[in-house]
């Protein structure tokens, strides 16, 4: 088989060495050609030139950003054509790696990815798609998505992505507030309900934090359509209690701030003014409306 391996060189647990000790693993298995992004998209366009010549797998190696460009690149291609993803985690927390059960250690994924290829092992998954581009785990409007937009603000003045990093980012957008307008979900039962924060998954868990699972839909599946759980208000002790309870690992109750919806083909985001909005924990500017539809059956991925 025909493979490409991208690498995004500056994932936050990525080395030279480690990048030299997976290329000579992968190559023991797999014809392995390696490129390595050098900006935002070009992973993308890594995955689409792949599909045009004809590999058979792609192999991600970097965080959630790095795997959501090379997914976008892959599904621009016909299903019959579209070569099978492979992950090996190279970020801070890597929701899509681990939610097949890979280890969250690099050379233990790789171990674990060359086992499914021996054996022709793979999963086929659905994704989402949110305005034309797709996502592998969730997506988020509002509150998440402004954490999101803080954390990549202190990224690029130096800081390291860490579970730390994003606790600071979302204590101190609460202290802050939310963006003054509010969201509409068109969904079954939403009744033109007015909510601060908007995220829906496509799989669970919704993130980690300190190696531990944040459940906010746990029910979430890449075999079903996506849920939906909106936040009343963004500035409440309950929100503050919400917090800490996925700072130590507990399953957020249901509770009058959450209105949740399971296993939607599609919704419509609206909101009464621009708002951030982030997919796969890449924040992606801001919007007034935002059409988002499951994809079932979408991608093949080894693990």
């Amino acid at each position: 088989m025909r493979a490409l391996l991208v690498v995004n060189p500056n994932a936050t647990t990525t080395s030279e060495r480690s990048r030299s000790v997976l290329v000579r693993a992968l190559r023991s298995e797999v014809t392995l050609d390696v490129a390595y992004t050098r900006a935002r998209g070009h992973a993308t366009a890594l995955a689409t030139d792949a599909v045009a010549a004809g590999f058979g797998l792609v192999v991600a190696h970097g965080g959630d950003g790095t795997v959501n460009e090379v997914v976008n690149g892959l599904m621009a291609a016909p299903v019959t054509d579209r070569p099978a993803l492979a992950v090996v985690p190279g970020g801070s927390t890597n929701v899509f790696a681990r939610a097949f059960g890979l280890p969250a250690d690099w050379g233990e994924a790789v171990g674990a990815i060359l086992e499914a290829l021996r054996d022709s092992r793979g999963r086929t998954v659905g994704l989402g798609l949110a305005d034309g581009r797709y996502f592998t785990f969730c997506a988020g409007l509002g509150i998440d998505a402004a954490v999101v937009r803080r954390v990549e603000r202190a990224r690029s003045h130096g800081r390291t992505s860490s579970p730390a990093l994003y606790v600071r980012a979302t204590a101190g957008q609460l202290l802050v507030g939310a963006n003054r307008s509010t969201l509409t979900v068109d969904a079954p039962d939403a009744k033109d309900e007015a909510f601060a924060a908007v995220i829906v998954q496509n799989t669970a868990p919704w993130t980690y934090l300190w190696g531990r699972p944040v459940h906010l839909s746990p029910e979430a599946s890449f075999d079903r359509g996506l849920d939906v759980v909106a936040l009343r208000r963004a500035r409440s002790p309950a929100v503050a209690r919400l917090l800490a309870r996925m700072v130590v690992g507990r399953p957020v109750p249901r509770s009058r701030q959450l209105m949740c919806w399971q296993d939607l083909d599609q919704i419509t985001v609206r909101s009464t003014g621009p708002v951030p909005f982030q997919l796969d924990g890449e924040y992606l500017g801001e919007r007034e409306e935002v059409r988002i539809s499951a994809s079932p059956s979408a991608l093949r991925v080894l693990c």
